[in-house]
C-alpha cells in the first residue's frame, strides 16, 4: 500500500525550502529512522553534497535525518533498505537519466508500491506519473527512457501556470503544450499549481493544498478539480 506525497514545488514565495511541507513529514515518515535523499536532479547545477545538506537542514525541522544516495556504495541496496525516500526537484531529464543509469528506477517503483514512504517535489513529482513527458525542463541530457514510476495512472505537470491575459507574451502556454502532448499520447495530465500536492494513501490519490488543479484529458475540454478530490480513477 503506497504512502506518498507528490508536491508541485519545494519552495513557495516568501518561504524557506520545504517550509509548507515540513508539517506533513512526521506523518509520512513516521517509522523512518533515516530518509534516503535522491539529489540527482541538481537544481542550478549544485553538487549532490550541497543539495543533500539543504534537504537535511529542512528535514531537521521535523526531527528527521537525511542521507544522500551518493553516499552509498550500492544505490540499489540503498533503495531496497531505505526507511523512506525523498527525491528533490531540479532537471527531470538529468534525474531520469541518473535513475536509469544507476539501475534504480524500477527498484524505487517496487519499494514504494510495497509501502516505503516517498516524497517528491517538482522533478521528483514528475517521475511519479506514467512518464516524464509533461515536464517543463530543458533536455540537457538524453535519458534511456521517458517512462517513470507510474505511482499514479496519469501524467503530472508540476509548477502549472495559468495563462496571464495581461502578459506581453502571446506565445504558447502550459495548456498549449499539454494539448500538443495529447496529440500523440492518451494519458490524462494533472496540472499541479504551486503549493498543491497529491497524497497517495489507502490506495487513493487525493488532491491536497489550498488550490485547485487543472485536469487535461485527450479530446476533451480541460476542467478544474477542488482540493480533496479523489483522482484514483483518472486514467
Amino acid at each position: 500500500m503506497m504512502n506518498a506525497i507528490l508536491a508541485s514545488t519545494s519552495t513557495l514565495h516568501n518561504q524557506d525550502y520545504l517550509e509548507y511541507l515540513i508539517p506533513h513529514l512526521p506523518g509520512l515518515y513516521k517509522n523512518a529512522k533515516e530518509v534516503l535523499f535522491i539529489p540527482y536532479a541538481r537544481p542550478e547545477g549544485i553538487s549532490h553534497e550541497e543539495y543533500t545538506e539543504k534537504a537535511a537542514e529542512a528535514f531537521s525541522e521535523a526531527g528527521i535525518k537525511i542521507k544522500g544516495i551518493h553516499e552509498f556504495e550500492n544505490p540499489v541496496t540503498a533503495i531496497k533498505e531505505a526507511d523512506g525516500i525523498f527525491t528533490g526537484g531540479g532537471n527531470t531529464f538529468l534525474l531520469v537519466s541518473k535513475l536509469y543509469r544507476n539501475k534504480v528506477m524500477n527498484v524505487i517503483k517496487e519499494v514504494v508500491k510495497n509501502g516505503t514512504p516517498y516524497m517528491g517535489t517538482s522533478a521528483g513529482t514528475n517521475i511519479g506519473g506514467l512518464s516524464m513527458q509533461t515536464t517543463n525542463d530543458m533536455p540537457i541530457v538524453y535519458p534511456p527512457s521517458f517512462q517513470t514510476l507510474s505511482l499514479v495512472p496519469f501524467n503530472i505537470n508540476p509548477h502549472y501556470l495559468d495563462p496571464n491575459p495581461n502578459s506581453e507574451h502571446k506565445g504558447e502556454t502550459r495548456e498549449t503544450r499539454i494539448k500538443e502532448f495529447h496529440g500523440l499520447n492518451s494519458q490524462p495530465v494533472v496540472g499541479l499549481r504551486e503549493g498543491s500536492w497529491l497524497e497517495l494513501r489507502d490506495n487513493k490519490v487525493t488532491l491536497k493544498g489550498e488550490l485547485q488543479a487543472r485536469v487535461f484529458e485527450k479530446d476533451k475540454l480541460p476542467f478544474e478539480v477542488e482540493t480533496g478530490t479523489d483522482l484514483t480513477d483518472l486514467n
